[in-house]
C-alpha cells in the first residue's frame, strides 16, 4: 500500500494523554474482578475503527468487509440488546461480543499484516483480537453450559 492510499488516524499527543488518562482513571475505579473485562472493553474503540478500516481496504474480500460494515453498524446503531444508554458500561458488552465475532471470522480471510497495518491500538492486533475472542467463547461456553445444566436440572 502506497503512503498516497494509506489512511492513518492518529491521536495528537493532547488527545492520546486524555484518552490514556481516562482509561487508567477508568481502570482504577472498578474491582480487580473486573479489570479482564474492562480491559478488553477498553480495547473495544481500537476494535471498531479496526474494522471500520478493513472495510474500506480494497484487498479485504467483498463478504468480509460486508461482516465489518455490519458490525461496525450494530456498534454505532442505537438499537442493541443491550443499550449503553440504559445499562451503561455494561451495555458495551454485546457490541464486544458482535466486533470481536465479525474479527474472528474477518482473520480467516485476511492476511494478517493487512489487519496490523490497520491497528491503531496498542501492542499487536492479533493478540488482542484473540484475548478478544477466548473471553466470548469462555464467557459464552459457560453461560450455555450453565443455561443447559439448569434445564436439566429442572427436568
Amino acid at each position: 500500500m502506497s503512503d498516497a492510499q494509506r489512511v492513518t488516524i492518529e491521536l495528537n499527543p493532547r488527545e492520546r494523554r486524555f484518552y490514556e488518562r481516562v482509561r487508567r482513571a477508568v481502570k482504577s475505579s472498578l474491582p480487580e474482578a473486573a479489570s479482564g473485562l474492562l480491559e478488553l472493553l477498553l480495547l473495544l474503540p481500537d476494535l471498531a475503527t479496526l474494522l471500520f478500516r478493513l472495510a474500506r481496504d480494497p484487498r479485504v474480500p467483498l463478504a468480509s468487509k460486508a461482516i465489518a460494515a455490519l458490525a461496525v453498524g450494530y456498534v454505532l446503531s442505537p438499537f442493541e440488546l443491550m443499550p449503553e444508554l440504559l445499562l451503561g458500561p455494561i451495555g458495551l458488552i454485546d457490541d464486544l461480543v458482535v466486533v470481536g465475532t465479525a474479527l474472528s471470522r474477518l482473520l480467516n480471510h485476511v492476511h494478517p499484516d493487512i489487519v496490523r497495518l490497520h491497528w491503531a491500538g496498542q501492542g499487536d492486533a492479533l493478540v488482542a483480537i484473540q484475548r478478544t475472542t477466548d473471553w466470548i467463547e469462555q464467557a459464552v461456553t459457560t453461560r450455555l453450559r450453565g443455561a443447559v445444566q439448569r434445564v436439566l436440572g429442572a427436568a
